[in-house]
C-alpha cells in the first residue's frame, strides 16, 4: 500500500477555506467547499479532492466566467408540491448541492419523494458524497449532473460531445452492512481528475480510456485530451441521460459548456437530485416476516453468498479508506499531492506543509 502523509483535517480545512476566500467566496461558501473536499479525501476520492476543486475553479470558475462568488440561489415557481426548481446563478456548486440535497430530504419527509432540479450551476465535484450523507441519514438518494466540459467521445464517434456526467446513488444500508452502499461513477472509463492524478504521479492510464489529439487511443496521461465512455454504448447511454435531464431543466449545449462567448447560448451545467423515503417504497409483504431492513440485509447476503465471499459492495472501499483515515487521525495524501497543496498555499499566502513535520502511514 502506498505511503501517505497524514494531514490533520483542521489544517486541510484551514488551507482550503483560505484558498476559496482568497478567490472572493464568503466564509460559508469556503466552509462548504472545505467540507466537500475533506469528505472526498477522507474516503479516498483522490480525483475530486481540494486539488481538483481549486484547479476547476481556476480553469472554469471564478478564474474565468463560470462560478460567481457570493451568488444567491433563486427558487423558481413550480406547480408540483414535491419538486423544487432552482436557478443557482452560477453559485459555488458544493454550496448549492448541500442545500439541494437538504431540500430534497425535507420534501421526501413530507411527500415520500423529493426532487430538486438546478439550472445555471457550477460543477459540484464528488456526487457520491452528497448521496452518502443522505443515505447515512436513512434515505435513498440519487444525483446526476452535467460536467463542466464536453470531454467524452460518444460511442462510435470521434469528437467529444459529452461530459463525464456522473451518476450517484446512495442506499441506507448502515444497519445492514455497516456503511451506505454508494454507486458513484463517471460515465467515462476514468474521470478527467484521474488523468490529472496520473499526470502528477507519472502513471499510465488503463487501455481504451482516453484518446490523443489525433483521436487515437492512448495510455499516456500527458497525451490524453479526451475520454472514452465505459462499456461502449452502455456508458454512452448513461452519459446521454444526464444531457437529456439537463436539457429538460434548461441546460446548455454540451460542446459550448464553460466556453464563454457572446453567442446567446447558456454555458452552465445542471444538477438533478432525488430523495426517496424508504417507507414510501415498502410493500409490506416481506418473506419470512422480515422487516424492510432485514429484507435488504437478506438480499445483500444472497448476492454475496454462493462462493462470492471476495466480492466488494459499492461504497465498501470508500468506507474502508475512511476507517483508515480515522485510524491515522487525519487525511492521507501522497508526496505529489502535498506538493500540489503547497502550490495552493503559495497562491493564497498561506503557510506550506512541511512533509518532514508530518507523520506518515503505510
Amino acid at each position: 500500500m502506498e505511503t501517505c502523509f497524514i494531514v490533520p483535517m483542521s489544517a486541510h480545512d484551514r488551507l482550503v477555506k483560505a484558498a476559496y476566500e482568497h478567490r472572493g467566496y464568503d466564509a460559508e461558501e469556503a466552509a462548504e467547499a472545505a467540507r466537500c473536499c475533506a469528505e472526498a479525501a477522507r474516503h479516498g476520492i483522490r480525483t475530486h479532492n481540494a486539488i481538483k476543486a481549486i484547479h476547476l475553479d481556476s480553469a472554469l470558475g471564478s478564474g474565468s466566467h463560470g462560478c460567481v462568488p457570493r451568488a444567491m440561489i433563486e427558487e423558481l415557481p413550480s406547480r408540483f408540491s414535491a419538486c423544487r426548481v432552482w436557478n443557482a446563478n452560477r453559485k459555488l456548486g458544493q454550496s448549492v448541492a448541500y442545500r439541494a440535497m437538504a431540500a430534497a430530504i425535507e420534501l421526501a419527509d413530507r411527500h415520500g419523494v423529493g426532487v430538486v432540479s438546478v439550472d445555471n450551476a457550477f460543477h459540484y465535484l464528488w456526487g457520491g458524497g452528497y448521496v452518502m450523507d443522505a443515505a447515512r441519514k436513512g434515505y435513498i438518494a440519487y444525483t446526476n449532473c452535467t460536467a463542466g466540459l464536453a470531454e467524452v467521445v460518444p460511442f462510435g464517434g470521434r469528437y467529444p460531445t459529452l461530459g463525464t456526467n456522473p451518476h450517484s446513488w446512495g442506499f441506507p444500508t448502515v444497519e445492514a452492512v455497516g456503511f451506505p452502499i454508494v454507486v458513484d461513477w463517471a460515465t467515462s472509463v476514468v474521470a478527467m481528475g484521474r488523468v490529472q492524478q496520473f499526470r502528477r504521479e507519472g502513471r499510465p492510464l488503463p487501455p481504451m480510456a482516453a484518446v490523443d489529439r489525433s483521436g487515437n487511443p492512448t495510455t499516456d496521461a500527458e497525451a490524453a485530451v479526451s475520454l472514452l465512455p465505459f462499456g461502449g454504448h452502455k456508458g454512452y447511454g448513461l452519459a446521454l441521460i444526464n444531457e437529456l435531464v439537463a436539457a429538460f431543466i434548461g441546460g446548455s449545449l454540451p460542446t459550448l459548456r464553460s466556453r464563454w462567448a457572446g453567442d446567446g447560448e447558456k454555458h452552465t451545467p445542471s444538477f438533478f437530485f432525488q430523495v426517496i423515503h424508504p417507507g414510501a417504497l415498502a410493500g409490506g409483504a416481506f418473506a419470512g416476516g422480515r422487516t424492510q431492513i432485514e429484507n435488504v440485509k437478506a438480499v445483500i447476503a444472497d448476492v454475496l453468498g454462493h462462493g462470492n465471499g471476495g466480492v466488494l459492495l459499492p461504497g465498501q472501499p470508500e468506507a474502508e479508506w475512511a476507517a483508515r483515515s480515522d485510524a491515522a487521525g487525519g487525511l492521507l495524501f501522497t508526496a505529489a499531492e502535498i506538493a500540489a497543496f503547497n502550490e495552493i498555499a503559495a497562491g493564497c499566502g498561506e503557510a506550506q506543509w512541511d512533509p518532514a513535520s508530518l507523520a506518515s502511514a503505510g
